[in-house]
């Protein structure tokens, strides 16, 4: 199966890329949403590469790549009655939510800010830029991907040179 694209979404105050630069990998946990449970499940492969996005951030936007190095899994933080994000109806027979683990990439020296994703040319389609879309992971395809990394890299038009 060819490497897929993704954009995962987070809080720099709960998880930022700088976390997960010092931390070289995480465990994605806490995600409660089916359909974001189901990209994981169904498309996240090894080796699939993420636009890392700080959303209630200032600028909210993308701020660096992470890559999925271990496949979904049962979150273990969906079993933790200690945990903030603890489902009792999910339970080691029938675990209702999963996890990935994504390991550093690369962090942009600039955000490429959610303003500048509306106004580029190619990323028209990105679910992002959907108005109420509010996945915490969302595929992204590999034009985007290149756009968006190219951003990164100081091409203001987005291809990679």
């Amino acid at each position: 199966m060819p490497q897929q694209h993704w954009l995962i979404k987070t809080e720099p105050t709960s998880y930022s890329i700088d976390d997960l630069k010092r931390d070289k990998r995480t465990a994605w946990t806490g995600v409660r949403n089916y359909q974001a449970r189901n990209f994981m499940r169904d498309g996240m492969k090894v080796g699939d590469t993420a636009l890392f996005y700080h959303s209630s951030a200032e600028p909210t936007g993308v701020v660096g790549v992470a890559r999925v190095c271990g496949a979904a899994r049962p979150d273990p933080t969906a079993l933790d009655p200690k945990d903030d994000h603890h489902d009792p109806k999910s339970t080691k027979q029938d675990p209702i939510w999963l996890a990935v683990d994504f390991e550093f990439v690369e962090k942009f020296a600039k955000v490429v800010a959610l303003e500048t994703l509306r106004t580029t040319p190619g990323l028209e389609g990105m679910q992002v830029l959907r108005r109420g879309q509010r996945l915490s992971i969302q595929p992204v395809t590999e034009e985007e991907f290149r756009i968006v990394t190219g951003l990164a890299r100081g091409n203001t038009r987005g291809k990679v040179r």
